[in-house]
């Protein structure tokens, strides 16, 4: 899947995948401003989270328009596209697909006809209980008269699902069919909606995405991080609860709640997901990375002589062992910001370079050096793997490895495309057999309570399937992509939380 913004992925050779980052959505209320604009720079805020298709929706009250496109923010738009945009409101969308192919046609923010005006949906997360909503939707096709729903949808995603589920009540406000039809919704997801008038977010009742507030001078701003409403100039309200539906239109803005919150935030934005710049419940993530390192260098000291982060995710939890441990910081590494995943595959005579398309050593800084490398996780093993030779090759005398998370173990089924179980290092392999098969001379991972304790969370509050395999929103078989089926088969059995 593209990622083009220069971010170091996980996919340190080509065709590789890591986890990838959940989508990014953003969405104004503004009469007066230029609401195509703010969602642009929005969303560009957000271009992390998501670099495979970007879109918007733009309302002047009377209709919806949208425009989308595959590939990155800036490839999609541009002044005069933004320019034909005209309205009052807007939502946008970066999307990196979890269900539904990498296509067009799923491509976001969503849209519906309804028997009251318009709807526009932009959704960030997994819903688990597709086929519980397809059996809702064909229920309500049938007690309305129309075609079954599934003529009607151009897409595969869960997000089309749920769009045309909220649309297919005649009569009825978006706002109370949202109300309703959220109630049988389960899964992870934070989405920004609107009609012809008016601005909706929601999230789901375990909060496991973020979504946050924002004031402007003349409007509202709903966004997937704190971020996202710097970049506006919007000042941060709150954060959206779980279990909440907001509602902003000329009346001001309006509240609701359509399930008890039950918060189990995603513990590996803390991790990776986020930007070092956002606050997740009033905690930066820039200092729970460096307090993660602080941990990681009490549990996992080293005798080295510099400490150097894989950048640019490992950054802050090298600095962190930095500032623990009394070794000096470096910079041993240096990253091509051009290179995402949309360069030109090598051939097959030159595939050997991998890591160096993107990552490439100091020498002067690390020759003759025992080196503590600090990165935000291990996938497959086969980054760090290279890594490890690569630094040796330029002279590191020793190489100690420090991840920033403890192992990953399960794959997430609520927004975060991990690989299959049977395709995560850690699974198969306890540490001291990852350390081997890496190369390195140490290998430790930050336990799961020193990572939880830099959130400042409690630990029952977040979601930490990926390490623990404690899912706290049940997972229905029949809706798991196929590559997940296959791994919960293998394992016989998902554990849910009670």
């Amino acid at each position: 899947m593209p990622r083009g913004d220069g971010r170091l992925t996980h996919d340190t050779f080509p065709g590789e995948r890591g986890p990838q980052d959940a989508c990014g959505v953003f969405g104004v209320w503004a009469p007066g401003d230029d609401v195509a604009k703010l969602t642009y720079y929005g969303l560009y805020a957000l271009q992390h989270r998501g670099q495979e298709s970007a879109g918007m929706a733009v309302s002047d009250g009377s209709q919806i328009v949208v425009y989308k496109d595959m590939g990155l923010v800036s490839q999609v738009f541009n002044e005069a596209s933004l320019a034909s945009l005209r309205g009052h409101l807007a939502i946008g969308h970066t999307r990196y697909s979890t269900t539904g192919a990498s296509v067009w046609e799923n491509a976001q923010p969503t849209f519906r006809s309804t028997a009251t005006g318009h709807l526009a949906l932009a959704h960030n997360g997994n819903l688990t209980n597709v086929p519980d909503l397809r059996g809702r939707l064909e229920v309500a096709a049938q007690t309305s008269g129309e075609l079954p729903f599934t003529i009607g949808l151009p897409s595969t995603s869960d997000t089309e699902v749920l769009t045309a589920l909220i649309a297919a009540r005649p009569g009825m406000r978006i706002e109370d069919s949202a109300a309703e039809e959220l109630r049988h919704v389960r899964g992870a997801f934070s989405l920004v909606f609107m009609d012809d008038e008016t601005l909706y977010g929601a999230r789901d009742p375990q909060g496991i995405r973020p979504l946050v507030l924002g004031r402007l001078e003349r409007g509202w701003v709903l966004a997937s991080e704190t971020a996202a409403l710097d970049i506006v100039g919007a000042s941060f309200v709150r954060e959206v609860e779980p279990g909440e539906l907001v509602a902003i239109d000329e009346d001001g803005l309006r509240t609701r709640r359509f399930a008890e919150a039950d918060p189990k935030g995603c513990l590996f934005e803390y991790v990776y997901l986020a930007r070092p710049d956002t606050t997740i419940a009033g905690r930066s993530i820039q200092s729970a990375r460096t307090e993660i390192g602080r941990a990681l260098a009490r549990e996992y000291p080293a005798d080295a002589d510099l400490v150097i982060p894989v950048p640019e995710s490992g950054r802050y939890a090298a600095i962190g062992y930095a500032q623990e441990s009394g070794l000096p910081f470096g910079e041993g590494l240096v990253k091509n910001a051009y290179v995402g995943r949309t360069f030109i595959q090598p051939s097959q005579s030159i595939r050997q370079l991998g890591i160096r398309l993107k990552l490439n050593p100091l020498r002067e800084v690390i020759a003759g050096k025992r080196l503590v490398v600090v990165d935000d996780s291990i996938v497959r093993g086969n980054t760090q793997r290279a890594l490890v030779r690569m630094l040796r090759e330029a002279g590191a005398l020793e190489v100690h490895v420090r991840i920033s998370s403890p192992p990953v173990r399960w794959p997430c089924f609520y927004g975060i495309d991990f690989a299959t179980r049977a395709e995560l290092i850690a699974n198969g392999l306890d540490t001291e057999a990852v350390r081997s098969s890496i190369g390195a001379d140490s290998l430790g991972y930050v336990s799961l309570d020193a990572l939880v304790a830099a959130t400042t969370i409690p630990k029952d509050k977040l979601c930490r399937a990926c390490f623990d395999g404690e899912y706290p929103v049940p997972v229905g078989m029949a809706d798991l992509p196929h590559r997940q089926v296959m791994a919960a088969i293998e394992d016989r059995v998902i554990r849910v939380s009670p």
